[in-house]
């Protein structure tokens, strides 16, 4: 079910890697058990709990957390009431769980850190691409992930309303300034390193020039790259490299944004803004679990 919402979005998540990543957060915690429910809890106790939103935002992970529940007791009855993308705000009520309450219990912190975490990102990102609203340029996210949670973070921006830039390094060609310091050491021009790559990659897959000026921008340009990303320019800087690229190429900017100039990284005409932050430097969203004691009963 989940693999399928994520393949919607061209995140190749199979079922196998998703029940993979699940089984190793539920390891973590809890391959020794759960001693305070076992100690307390009786094995017969069944009622429902609610998972519940308490501040706004864009929910991602509702399907992933029900999964979670379903990994620990496949009997545990999960109905979604609020979609992943969906708008949330404090008091919703974005999904509940009916069954063994020890069962609930056990799958809760595994369950809410997926859901909190990738409605953090989403969240964010809808912050973002709100900033930009009206303008041409589209939020992308970097592949500053989670190790291992790749896939699901990227997954939690488009849900947010931005868009993944490479998913992995066989994506696109990205020369970067570590590339281009190893190869002019071997004194191959940044023409050179262009072509290199035009020759040595299928056809199709695009070239990107890292750059941190006009001067560099306008090397990229005439080598024949595909996309020109600014790193850490100034709004200045990035405002006349737009005027001398003129539409011949695509043009990233990315490093030092925040919500407070995106507005005016957008207003530069640059067609792509990437954000390290929204996988690095969001802040997770605050939702809960609760049991409702008027459910309880013993079986």
């Amino acid at each position: 079910m989940v693999a399928g919402i994520l393949a919607v979005n061209k995140l190749q998540l199979t079922d196998e890697e998703l029940d993979s990543i699940i089984d190793l957060a539920l390891a973590e915690d809890t391959s020794h058990g759960d001693i305070t429910s076992e100690a307390l809890i009786p094995p017969s106790l069944t009622g429902r709990a609610s998972i519940l939103v308490k501040e706004e935002g864009v929910l991602a992970g509702i399907e992933v957390a029900g999964r979670v529940f379903r990994h620990v007791d496949p009997s545990l009855e999960i109905t979604a009431l609020t979609r992943d993308g969906d708008a949330v705000k404090p008091r919703d009520i974005v999904a509940t769980i009916s069954g063994s309450v020890m069962s609930i219990l056990k799958a809760e912190r595994t369950a809410l850190n997926f859901l909190q975490r990738m409605s953090g990102i989403a969240s964010l990102t809808a912050r973002y691409v709100t900033e930009i609203s009206g303008l041409t340029a589209i939020i992308t996210d970097t592949r500053k992930t989670t190790p291992g949670l790749r896939l699901l973070e990227k997954y939690a921006v488009r849900m947010g309303g931005g868009h993944n830039h490479r998913l992995h390094l066989g994506d696109a060609v990205l020369i970067k300034d570590n590339h281009l310091a190893s190869l002019r050491a071997m004194g191959m021009s940044l023409k050179d390193v262009v072509n290199k790559a035009r020759q040595n990659v299928p056809a199709g897959i695009a070239i990107e020039v890292e750059v941190t000026n006009s001067k560099e921008a306008l090397e990229a340009l005439k080598a024949g790259t595909d996309i020109i990303m600014l790193d850490n320019m100034s709004i200045n800087e990035m405002r006349q490299v737009v005027s001398l690229v003129a539409g011949q190429a695509k043009i990233e900017a990315s490093g030092g944004i925040t919500l407070d100039n995106v507005h005016q990284v957008a207003m530069t005409g640059v067609d792509i803004i990437s954000i390290g932050a929204l996988t690095h430097s969001y802040r997770a969203l605050d939702i809960s679990l609760e049991i409702e004691a008027q459910t309880l009963k013993l079986i």
